[in-house]
């Protein structure tokens, strides 16, 4: 990619100089035009053939098609890279049987993805045209597109999906916090399930709302009346912000960082993330996530496959890769298959013996004990 990068701005350095040579040269041959008008004007009829004959010659020496040529090659010359570059054929891995007989999921996750992108009418006209054929989505494998039971799901999603991408254009464009302080509270057990602090940061950001505005009186009265519930877990970053209220400009004071514009588009990251896991949903669309993963792994696959051609060897396991693809931290996935009874389950079948400590994880070669073991919520 970086020897197309490099090439491409040496096209657009080239295409610059042939527009700026080009228009010099027009130029000049706009005034030339110009003198032979008022010598053919000025002269006898006799010599108009002599002097359109000099224009001639001293058009061809502008040579206007030299410097198109040269544009015109460094062209082809690129067209001609990209295209042994990304020339693929993807078909060699693609394997039309993976989704025979599936194509219900397929429908489920393009439904699923256009109401969590808030493409609400998209949806609406993807389930029309699915007339014939099966929509699914969660906990709806028997229904089809045309049941009520379905529709009444999709509704229901999408008016939870409208609510948040409501709230969130409030937190981003207009700083509102009134609505999304409002679902907080009234989803506060829920919220607390998950460790979440964004009641707090809500709390917060309003605080500093308020004292941004020179309104540290009201700001104090807010806090006091808010920030107590969460005193255990966040009373260092209270402290801070009630701390904050004797400076008379907090933007040119020590705690100026209270105040990072980062503070609204980290809110609104972490309001959907909550919100969506109060759905048993990711924050980001699988059907994104797929996709980002599979043309992230296509160069590999592809140059394995090329490999393997050559040596004539096949995948020595099926529906398996034999290779690592590098991926992301945020793309990497953990089963959450986690409960007490597995965990007793595993160190009684451990090969340490009934009742040993000490057992595998079941899904990496790692070795751990039951003192080990931590309480998650998800």
């Amino acid at each position: 990619m970086d020897t197309l990068i490099a090439a491409s701005i040496e096209l657009e350095q080239r295409h610059q100089k042939y527009q700026d040579a080009t228009t010099t040269k027009l130029d000049t041959f706009k005034k030339l035009l110009e003198k032979v008008k008022d010598n053919i004007n000025n002269n006898e009829p006799s010599q108009t053939t002599a002097t359109l004959e000099s224009l001639r010659e001293k058009a061809k020496k502008l040579q206007f098609q030299r410097t198109q040529k040269d544009f015109q090659s460094a062209l082809s010359k690129f067209g001609k890279d990209v295209d042994r570059k990304f020339k693929q054929d993807v078909s060699v891995i693609y394997q039309p049987d993976s989704f025979a007989g599936k194509e219900h999921l397929l429908q489920r996750a393009l439904a699923m993805h256009f109401i969590r992108q808030g493409q609400f009418d998209m949806c609406d006209n993807f389930m029309t045209e699915m007339t014939s054929s099966h929509g699914m989505l969660p906990d709806t494998e028997d229904l089809s597109v045309n049941d009520p039971a379905l529709v009444a799901v999709v509704d229901d999603l999408k008016s939870q999906f409208r609510q948040m991408y409501t709230i969130i254009k409030q937190l981003g464009q207009e700083h509102k916090l009134d609505e999304a302080i409002r679902w907080a509270q009234e989803h506060r057990q829920e919220l607390n399930g998950l460790s979440s602090s964004l009641e707090f940061n809500l709390h917060r950001l309003q605080f500093l709302q308020l004292l941004t505005a020179q309104q540290p009186l009201d700001a104090i009265s807010y806090g006091r009346q808010h920030f107590s519930q969460f005193g255990d877990k966040h009373f260092s970053e209270i402290r801070r912000l009630m701390t904050s209220t004797i400076y008379k400009d907090i933007q040119s004071s020590p705690y100026a960082y209270l105040c990072s514009p980062n503070l609204w588009v980290d809110v609104q990251h972490e309001f959907q993330r909550d919100f969506c896991s109060l759905l048993n949903m990711s924050a980001e669309s699988p059907l994104y996530a797929s996709v980002y993963v599979g043309t992230t792994a296509l160069p590999i696959i592809m140059k394995l496959h090329k490999i393997m051609v050559a040596k004539r060897a096949e995948w020595s396991q099926q529906d398996e890769l034999p290779v690592e693809i590098p991926m992301e931290d945020d793309l990497r996935f953990h089963s959450v298959f986690a409960c007490p009874e597995s965990l007793a389950r595993l160190s009684k079948n451990s090969r340490y013996g009934r009742n040993a400590l000490r057992f595998k994880c079941p899904y990496c070669p790692s070795e751990s004990g039951v003192d080990e073991a931590v309480q998650v919520t998800f």
